[in-house]
């Protein structure tokens, strides 16, 4: 067990590193985007499953003793009893969603479950408590300000509860009920003296699972790691070493930096590098060869190594140069000021590129202060929080970002936003649309995962077998409108992965496209979605030069979900 001071993320220094954190992050709790991500149902027929670039995520893991899956009961010929919840036809739960889990089988007549079989589980119930964000946090208030988004705690917990409710009625838990009680954060995202005593205080409560935490330190996790808690959704560390070193306790819905930069890398290499910077919006840069800059948001020594990196990748794999790296901190009272150097740097450096990994905020200053110094680049999107999404991009100076293209991790190609999983799902089982209007995407993930989870790990119930079951969940390909999304070792990365969406697609900014954003904000400009929205896997981007700004095959956003993508229409339960 990790003590709780244990952390291979050293700890940012009492300057503005400690005051605004890494934001790289944010993604996995401003809530904002109609994302619909979680576990698949796992093995399944090869016709039930969309197609997506790349690998098939390779074998599964065993998973858990005791718990029989439809696909594990076909195979072996198991002769077991499932739910009424089961779709026979398909081995799937009916519930009406790309990712709906596979059936798992019945504990056999007069079988009992274990009893108490770990901390926060009993016969009868299995304890989860849900972190809020402190209300009026100022952090969270600078970030969401630029999309208007007032979504408040009450809204979160009635959503959330219908969330609950709906995969406690669908999903096979064994005779247990999940127990769900609320925490509202004492202090603010990036406070780490509440994040350790709210920690404590709901590590007190003995719960089996956390689901959130707070948006800016690693320290609530590492409470609850080094005391035997699951965290899933908390903020953890930019390396996979962080949640080696955790496990099997700590679980990230997104990918981790290294991950998210190894994609960047890629994709910019195969793609994009040696080329002239035709979509420059400066002419007398356009027959020129690209030539690269990268901004990136420095939060602690995590993200000052994994710039460091990134450019070391990108030399040695690819044999690009970065011409100028310039970090910068999100401090509002201070991001001008940098935003005068960054882009006085860059330009002086004679960059055609700029390649930005960072937070969804900070991009307006600097698009504005580079139209300022008449300074017109390509923008190029690498590994970024939330500026890969409509509502946040209409924001930034659309001079500039008219010429940004790149990649997405975290945004699959749209569809309209009543239609968003979690939009649909909570309108489904409850009748009508989610309380919480702006924030449903980012509040599905957590209890899709745990009630995953939970199934997949049988009656023994155990951070370890919770930890087997994930990683025994075949990947569901991702399609074009939803991600690829797993745990355990599948063959994108050379180690047990605790961070779930796995690969990405390619999009630019169309500023005289018009249309909702994800949270259903009529404007002009969105992104478009190279070969709508085709995702592919590390190791599989095609090396053909990108296609961006070519409408063609393009898509902003999908009217009907794409055939192989619709779901079944079940009736409420």
């Amino acid at each position: 067990m990790l003590p709780s001071t244990d952390s291979s993320t050293p700890p940012p220094s009492r300057n503005n590193l400690r005051r605004w954190g890494p934001i790289v992050a944010i993604v996995a709790v401003i809530a904002v985007v109609a994302v619909a991500v979680a576990l698949s149902g796992g093995g399944g027929d090869d016709d039930d499953q969309a197609t997506t670039s790349g690998t098939n995520g390779g074998a599964a893991a065993a998973g858990a003793t005791g718990a029989i899956s439809w696909s594990k009961a076909k195979a072996d010929n198991v002769k077991v009893t499932f739910p009424d919840t089961c779709d026979t036809k398909t081995g799937r739960v009916k519930l009406p969603y790309f990712y709906a889990a596979e059936c798992y089988a019945d504990l056999p007549a007069g079988t009992d479950n274990g009893g108490a079989t770990s901390t926060g589980v009993t016969a009868d119930s299995i304890k989860v408590v849900v972190y809020l964000r402190q209300q009026g946090d100022p952090v969270y208030d600078f970030i969401t300000a630029a999309i208007k988004n007032n979504d408040t705690n009450a809204q979160y917990i009635d959503t959330l509860r219908g969330y609950f409710d709906m995969f406690q009625s669908l999903y096979q838990t064994y005779g247990r009920k999940v127990d769900v009680s609320y925490v509202e954060g004492s202090g603010g995202a990036l406070d780490e003296v509440a994040a350790r005593a709210d920690a404590a205080k709901i590590i007190a409560m003995k719960p089996f699972a956390v689901l959130g935490g707070p948006a800016l330190t690693t320290a609530f996790a590492d409470e609850l790691t080094a005391n035997k808690v699951i965290s899933i959704g908390a903020l953890g560390g930019s390396l996979p070493s962080w949640y080696e070193q955790r496990a099997p306790y700590a679980y990230s819905v997104v990918a981790n930096t290294q991950q998210g930069y190894a994609m960047a890398a890629e994709y910019i290499g195969k793609k994009v590098a040696g080329h002239p910077a035709k979509f420059a919006g400066d002419s007398s840069m356009q027959s020129k060869e690209r030539r690269f800059g990268l901004l990136y948001l420095e939060s602690n020594e995590d993200s000052r190594t994994t710039a460091d990196q990134f450019e070391k990748d990108l030399k040695a794999k690819y044999d690009v140069d970065i011409a100028a790296k310039v970090g910068y901190v999100l401090d509002p009272a201070k991001l001008q000021e940098q935003a005068d150097s960054a882009i006085a740097r860059l330009k002086q450096a004679n960059v055609t590129s700029v390649i930005f990994t960072g937070d969804p905020v900070a991009p307006g200053t600097f698009t504005r202060q580079a139209t300022a110094q008449n300074w017109f680049p390509e923008w190029i999107l690498g590994n970024t929080a939330l500026a890969d999404t409509t509502a946040f991009a209409r924001s930034y100076d659309q001079k500039q970002w008219a010429h940004a293209f790149g990649i997405s991790t975290t945004v699959a190609a749209r569809t309209k936003p009543e239609d968003a999983a979690n939009w649909k799902l909570f309108e489904w089982f409850k009748g009508t649309p989610p309380p919480a209007k702006d924030s449903a995407g980012v509040l599905l993930p957590g209890p899709s995962i745990l009630f995953s989870g939970l199934q997949a790990a049988g009656p023994n119930l155990t951070p370890e077998t919770f930890r087997d079951g994930l990683f025994s969940i075949q990947v569901r390909s991702g399609a074009v409108t939803n991600q690829a999304f797993s745990y355990g070792k599948r063959g994108y990365w050379p180690y047990d992965d605790y961070n779930g969406i796995d690969d990405m697609t390619e999009i630019w900014w169309d500023p005289s496209a018009s249309g909702p954003d994800e949270i259903r904000k009529q404007g002009q400009g969105m992104y478009r979605y190279v070969d709508g929205g085709t995702r592919y896997f590390v190791g599989k981007i095609p090396a053909t030069e990108t296609r961006a700004f070519d409408p063609a095959g393009s898509v902003t956003l999908y009217e009907e979900p794409p055939a192989a993508e619709k779901v079944p229409d079940y009736p409420r339960p």
